[in-house]
C-alpha cells in the first residue's frame, strides 16, 4: 500500500493538488494510524492532510474515487448459459479432471483462469501485471496500445494464443468460449489503461494543451478555448508575480554596507553585532495601457488587459484605456467586474468600431495626459492601421517625451508593418520598444521585459 500511496500522490499532483514531500509524509503517518480497511475513513484522512482549499478538496476527492475504484473485469459476450458455465468451471477447478475431451490439463494458467471466470482472480492478475508493466508511467494517450500490450504480455498472452490455436482444432466449442473470454480480458485491460491515463497523464495532457495555446494566435482563439486561455493568462500572471516579487523582498533589505557595519561595531572589536545595509529605492512600475479594441485586435486586448490587471502585487498603478473610434478609461470596469462582463461592457461602449488612432490619441492628450509622468511606462497595443486617417504621430511623440518608456505591442507580423494603411514605421520612431505580440507566449515575454526594467 505504500507504493500505492506514492502513486496516489503523483496522481493528486496531476489533478492540480500541491503535495509537498512533507505533506506526503504527514499523510502516510495519518494513514498508518487509521489503516486501509475503511475506505471512507481513508478518504477523509487524505482530504484532511493534503487538501488546502475547497477546490483542492474537490479535485482530491475525485482523484481518490478514480484511483481506488477498480474496473470490474468484462464478462464474455458469447458465454454459454449459466448452468453449462458452472459445470465447466467446476470441472476445471478439480485437478485430474479432464472435461472437454481432456484438453484442460494442457492449458496454461491464464486460459484456465479465464475459463473459470473468477472475476476476483482476474482483477488481481490485471493489477499485478499493470504494476509489473509500470502502468503509472503512462503520460500520453498515444501510449495506450503500448501499455495494453505490456500488461497482456505480463499475464501470458503468448501462451494463451498457443492454447487457442490448439483448442480450435481439438475442441471448437471450448475454443469459442476461450476466445470470448480473451476478448473480455483485452477490454478489461483497455479500461484499466484508460483509468491510469486519466490519473497519471492529466498533468502532461494539460501541459501539452497549454503549450499549444501559448503558441496559438490570440486573434484566432475559438470561443470554446476562451476560458482555457484566460486560465492560462492567470497562470502567467501568477508566475510573473512570483518571479518579480522575490527580488523586491531582497531589495527592501538591500546589500551589506561593510564600512558602516565595521564603524558601528568598533566598540566590540568590529564583531558585527549590528549590521548596516545599503538600500536603493526602487519604484514599482506605473503603467498606462492604451488598447485598440476594434474588430481585428479586440481578442488580443482582452487577454492583455487581464494579464496587466492580474499583476497587482508587482505593478503599483495601472490605468487602462480602450479605443477604436474614440478613447475611454476602463480601469474601474476591469477592477469591478469579471473578465466576461468587463469585456462585454467595454465592447458595448467602444468595441468593434473602425480604428481612428489620431482621434483616440487626441482624446487621451486632452483628458488624461497628466497621468503620464517620468515614472510611467506607456504601452500601446494595436495594429497601427489608421484607415488612412490622421495617425496622430505628433501626439505619440509628446507622450514619449513625457514618459519613462513608450512600448508598442503589435499583433500583426513584422512583414506587414508599413503596408497598406499601417503607420507602424512612423510610430516606431518614437517608441523605446516595439514588439510583435500575437501569441500568449509573446505577450508574457513582452510584459516580463517591461516589468524587469524596474528591477
Amino acid at each position: 500500500m505504500r507504493e500505492n500511496l506514492h502513486r496516489f500522490f503523483r496522481a493528486a499532483r496531476g489533478a492540480g493538488v500541491h503535495v509537498s514531500p512533507a505533506e506526503s509524509i504527514d499523510a502516510m503517518r495519518a494513514v498508518a494510524k487509521v489503516g486501509f480497511e475503511e475506505r471512507g475513513i481513508l478518504r477523509d484522512t487524505l482530504l484532511l492532510t493534503l487538501a488546502k482549499s475547497e477546490d483542492e478538496k474537490k479535485s482530491l476527492g475525485a482523484c481518490f474515487d478514480l484511483f481506488f475504484s477498480q474496473p470490474e473485469p468484462s464478462q464474455p459476450k458469447d458465454a454459454d448459459n449459466e448452468n453449462g458455465a458452472a459445470n465447466e468451471n467446476q470441472a476445471l477447478g478439480n485437478q485430474g479432471a479432464q472435461p472437454a475431451g481432456g484438453q484442460s490439463q494442457n492449458l496454461g494458467p491464464l486460459a484456465q483462469m479465464l475459463l473459470a471466470q473468477d472475476t476476483a482472480q482476474i482483477a488481481a492478475a490485471i493489477a499485478n501485471a499493470a504494476s509489473a508493466a509500470g502502468l503509472s508511467d503512462i503520460r500520453y494517450f498515444t501510449q495506450r496500445g503500448l501499455f495494453s500490450s505490456r500488461i497482456l504480455e505480463q499475464m501470458g498472452i503468448a501462451r494463451l494464443n498457443d492454447d487457442l490455436d490448439a483448442l480450435t482444432a481439438a475442441n471448437p466449442a471450448l475454443a469459442e468460449r476461450l476466445t470470448a473470454a480473451t476478448d473480455a480480458l483485452r477490454e478489461s485491460v483497455r479500461d484499466r489503461v484508460s483509468q491510469a491515463l486519466l490519473l497519471f497523464g492529466r498533468e502532461e495532457a494539460e501541459n501539452l494543451r497549454n503549450e499549444i495555446l501559448r503558441n496559438a494566435p490570440l486573434g484566432r482563439i475559438e470561443p470554446r478555448q476562451i476560458e482555457e486561455m484566460r486560465a492560462l493568462i492567470r497562470q502567467m500572471a501568477r508566475r510573473l508575480r512570483e518571479r518579480f516579487s522575490k527580488p523586491r523582498k531582497r531589495q527592501r533589505r538591500g546589500h551589506l554596507d561593510v564600512r558602516r557595519t565595521l564603524r558601528k561595531n568598533a566598540a566590540w572589536g568590529s564583531v558585527p553585532f549590528i549590521t548596516a545595509w545599503k538600500r536603493k529605492h526602487r519604484d514599482k512600475p506605473k503603467i498606462v495601457a492604451l488598447c485598440d479594441v476594434s474588430g481585428s485586435v479586440a481578442r488580443v486586448s482582452d487577454f492583455f488587459l487581464l494579464l496587466i490587471h492580474s499583476l497587482h502585487e508587482v505593478v503599483s498603478d495601472v490605468r487602462s484605456f480602450a479605443f477604436s473610434g474614440h478613447l475611454i478609461e476602463v480601469s474601474d470596469i476591469l477592477e469591478s467586474k469579471s473578465a466576461d462582463e468587463a469585456m462585454h461592457d467595454i465592447m458595448g461602449k467602444v468595441g468593434f468600431g473602425s480604428s481612428d488612432y489620431g482621434s483616440s490619441f487626441a482624446d487621451f492628450e486632452r483628458q488624461w495626459m497628466e497621468s503620464v509622468t517620468p515614472q510611467t511606462t506607456v504601452i500601446v497595443l494595436g495594429d497601427a492601421r489608421s484607415n488612412n486617417l490622421d495617425p496622430g504621430a505628433d501626439i505619440i511623440k509628446r507622450i514619449s517625451e513625457r514618459s519613462k518608456r513608450l512600448v508598442w505591442l503589435n499583433p500583426e507580423g513584422r512583414m506587414t508593418w508599413g503596408w497598406g494603411d499601417s503607420e507602424m514605421p512612423r510610430y516606431a520612431t518614437f517608441c523605446n520598444l516595439v514588439r510583435q505580440c500575437a501569441t500568449a507566449q509573446q505577450l508574457e515575454r513582452a510584459v516580463s521585459d517591461i516589468v524587469s526594467a524596474y528591477q
